[in-house]
């Protein structure tokens, strides 16, 4: 069975990188331990490690030890072979390989990046190793500074050496490609590569091409005078402050690295007051050349002002620096986290590799893991996207969170607000955020206004309320944002990250209403523990329901967990397991573990059981030696809401486990509840399970 898959190129600066980081991102969601490997790596100085296998190994939590990603430097390859030792070259690398396979299901493997003495013969290298590797390639090739009579001849070129050789070539990946030319691109692919081999065009993107300060700082051996905080900001262009200010601040462009001897103060402050001016762009650093510093008098001006940009301080001239910057090529690290998420996000965007991931694996998986489950809710949002209203729009965690959904193209958005304050809010968190993809509504002066004021009059005047109060009901953020899924002008809804739970959860409760025959609103949390995925309920909403509302509770967590891909072992949990216990508590659950059996007697479920009996599987069968739940239970329903609350921040804290949700279980329409102390990922997350219940599951 083939276990790997082998990324290769016939260059430098191809973007191989952001192939291995977006095709990792898809293994990792199809199977539970994915390795990764680099037969040989660029020259490290002694004590220092490869920086791809480090990012590699950091953004995805990879468990491998650094010394088993690769097997050689380039220096150690031109070495032995110079040595007559070319044969050794290949041993050590399928043995290391070997070895990775033998603890992974799948191996991601980089080539190398033709850098350096002795590229000329990487290539060829490149292909000895996947031949020897028994594994398929997926082979990139960039397009930038080539004609088409350049690209294609070296994409022939390249399919030819690895067809020679019978490597399988399952995919060709043009890379830095023009967006109006994409389609040409794949087009002269498919035109001399067979059917079964898969192409894909990826555009050219700026921002990954522009390096950070953090970069410019390492190479121009710079000291950092302030704004050591914002080093991870990247460069739009750059150009030389030279001529007089007013003249200088015209040339501007979003984003502009500024480049000015250190004695020109008015160049300096005039660059710090258009960055947080409204009427110019932004900048992202300042660089002082010739080794000159502002006077202290201007030192301490710009130590005093509120918005601060990298300025870093270099002994070299203004013409010298500014080649050095342009000169620079710029990289993906560790902690580029925002640079790497743009990368994945852009292969997901132009790459489909699910179908030919799934020719290369042949596997029966066990259960579902994390990776599994998060790739597993992307994918669904993205197939059946939805429209979902944020109601809280002048937060910034969720105009952040908004930017990454949008991004990754996974939900139609609208965010409710005063339109002004979410601009302003966007701008001053430096948000890049394209409002042309995003809805903007202020519920005060919307056209939809006086409707949704009659509708709300119309569903609740025989409760006491009157037009004045319908209105001022639909101002309310809440309120509007409900009032859009029950016109049907939004899919689903996510708030409670300013708001409380009953503020969020009551305009549902009036008027969305409960599914038929469901009479308990409830909620779930998907508890991403290391190896596997639980479901919690009810941590959120019910703080001590009888045993019949337990019992829904459990029959709707069911469903949840099913609708999700989780097929339900349910543990109704209490102090004491199986028919030893006794107290009004233990009787509670024992008799809604009755009630689910008797409504649903498909399901598996086991109660009253402790919490340890339900997951660990040795002490599940010394307890309850009968049960096919005990030791393997993955949904876990909490007698109330004390228990379940605690448990589920204990278990969140102490392990580093991910929860997603809560998810809201039991309304004819999805509304799901934030906590005020959501995260952006939190917020990220809930969005795509509330898309994902609003396709109808």
């Amino acid at each position: 069975m083939n276990k790997g898959i082998y990324i290769a190129t016939l260059e430098s600066h191809s973007g191989k990188s952001m192939i291995s980081l977006g095709l990792m991102r898809t293994l990792l969601g199809k199977m539970v331990k994915v390795g990764y490997f680099r037969p040989i790596i660029n020259n490290v100085i002694e004590g220092q490690r490869d920086n791809h296998i480090d990012t590699v190994l950091s953004y995805f939590d990879l468990d491998i030890p650094y010394e088993d990603t690769f097997a050689f430097t380039r220096n150690e390859v031109i070495q032995k072979r110079n040595e007559g030792k070319s044969g050794e070259i290949i041993d050590t690398i399928i043995s290391k390989y070997k070895k990775l396979e033998e603890e992974f299901d799948f191996i991601l493997v980089e080539g190398s990046d033709f850098s350096g003495e002795g590229s000329v013969f990487e290539f060829d290298v490149n292909v000895v190793i996947a031949k020897n590797l028994g594994i398929p390639v997926i082979i990139v090739v960039s397009g930038q500074f080539k004609n088409w009579e350049e690209l294609l001849g070296n994409q022939q070129m390249a399919y030819r050496a690895f067809k020679d050789k019978e490597v399988q070539v399952i995919a060709m990946v043009s890379n830095k490609i023009q967006q109006d030319n994409l389609e040409l691109a794949k087009k002269n692919m498919r035109a001399f590569l067979p059917d079964e081999v898969g192409v894909f065009a990826i555009p050219f993107v700026d921002t990954l091409n522009n390096p950070t300060l953090k970069e410019i700082v390492k190479v121009l051996n710079g000291n950092v005078l302030f704004g050591h905080d914002f080093l991870d900001n990247q460069t739009g262009n750059f150009g030389v402050g030279a001529m007089q200010l007013r003249n200088y601040l015209t040339t501007l462009k979003n984003e502009s690295l500024v480049i000015t001897p250190g004695d020109r103060a008015d160049i300096i402050l005039g660059a710090l007051q258009a960055n947080i001016s409204s009427n110019y762009p932004r900048i992202s650093g300042i660089i002082l050349t010739g080794g000159l510093t502002p006077e202290e008098s201007i030192l301490k001006l710009i130590e005093g002002l509120s918005d601060i940009v990298p300025i870093i301080s270099v002994n070299e001239g203004t013409f010298s620096v500014t080649n050095m910057v342009g000169a620079i090529k710029s990289n993906i690290y560790a902690d580029s986290i925002q640079k790497i998420q743009t990368t994945i996000s852009i292969f997901e965007r132009y790459v489909s590799f699910d179908p030919l991931v799934e020719k290369l694996i042949n596997y029966n998986p066990q259960g579902i893991t994390p990776r599994m489950f998060q790739y597993g809710l992307v994918q669904r949002a993205r197939q059946g996207k939805k429209h979902i209203v944020l109601p809280e729009g002048t937060d910034e965690r969720i105009l952040t969170a908004a930017k990454r959904l949008i991004d990754m193209n996974l939900v139609e958005l609208t965010l409710l607000g005063d339109i002004d304050t979410i601009h302003k809010t966007v701008a001053k968190i430096a948000l890049d955020l394209d409002f042309s993809k995003v809805n903007i509504i202020d519920p005060i002066t919307s056209p939809n206004l006086q409707d949704y004021a009659e509708t709300f009059y119309e569903l609740r005047k025989h409760k006491g309320v009157n037009m004045d109060m319908a209105k001022d009901r639909m101002c309310d953020v809440s309120y509007y944002g409900t009032m859009m899924i029950h016109k049907g002008h939004a899919d689903g809804m996510v708030s409670g990250a300013a708001h409380t739970t009953q503020h969020t959860i009551l305009p549902a409760l009036q008027f969305i209403k409960t599914k038929p025959n469901v009479s308990v609103v409830s909620s779930v949390f998907f508890m991403c523990l290391e190896d596997r995925v639980s479901v919690f309920g009810d941590c959120a909403i019910n703080p001590n329901p009888t045993a019949d509302e337990l019992a829904e509770i459990t029959i709707s967590s069911a469903e949840s967990a099913s609708a999700f891909g989780i097929a339900p072992k349910i543990a109704m949990l209490s102090y004491s397991s199986g028919s030893s216990g006794k107290g009004a508590d233990v009787d509670r659950v024992r008799e809604a573990t009755e009630i689910v059996r008797k409504r649903r007697p498909d399901l598996k479920i086991e109660g009253p059981i402790q919490y340890d009996a339900a997951v660990d599987i040795s002490i599940g069968k010394s307890k309850l030696p009968e049960s096919e739940v005990a030791g393997q239970a993955n949904v876990l329903i909490f007698p109330d809401l004390n228990t379940g609350n605690n448990t589920y921040k204990a278990v969140q804290r102490e392990t580093g486990a991910l929860a997603i949700g809560p998810m809201l279980q039991g309304l004819n329409k999805p509304v799901n509840d934030l906590s005020r102390g959501c995260t952006v990922a939190d917020i990220y997350n809930t969005v795509i399970l509330t898309a994902i219940q609003a396709q109808g599951i």
